[in-house]
């Protein structure tokens, strides 16, 4: 499947699920949960401010973290707040909010233009070997 969600449209997205995971013990009403529940969306909402903060695409500030390493990075991370209510235990007190917004930030990493994970490999070098001083120079500039 071709990614069909502009980096533009991915970088908005990336402050919205990141202030709505930081907010969402008090949005969703588990303020009161414990370890996990509670602890996993305020680190992994920071960890999207901050990526979003440093990422290369329009809603960038700081504009030195790739967009591709940064979609894998969401595609791992959303993958893991998908499974974390089953893996340490709190599915019982804490299972929508965390399984919603695993699967958007999954989607995310998954379906933006430049993703690793759907978007076509890019080679630098023809055929995968270095040819000459050109293809160096062209390895540098990429």
């Amino acid at each position: 499947m071709k990614p069909f969600i502009p980096t533009s449209v991915y970088g908005f997205f990336n402050y919205v699920l990141a202030l709505t995971m930081m907010s969402s013990p008090w949005l969703f009403g588990f303020q009161d949960a414990h370890g996990a529940a509670l602890f996993l969306p305020l680190y992994l909402g920071w960890l999207q401010l901050l990526m979003a903060i440093f990422s290369n695409h329009q809603w960038g500030i700081i504009k030195v973290f790739p967009v591709p390493m940064h979609c894998f990075i969401d595609v791992v991370f959303g993958f893991f707040l998908l499974i974390s209510p089953f893996l340490y235990g709190y599915y019982i007190h804490v299972f929508w909010p965390q399984l919603l917004m695993g699967i958007v930030w999954f989607s995310l990493g998954m379906f933006t233009q430049h993703s690793p994970v759907t978007d076509e490999p890019h080679h630098v070098f023809k055929d995968g070997l270095l040819n000459d001083t050109a293809d160096v120079d062209e390895a540098m500039t990429h």
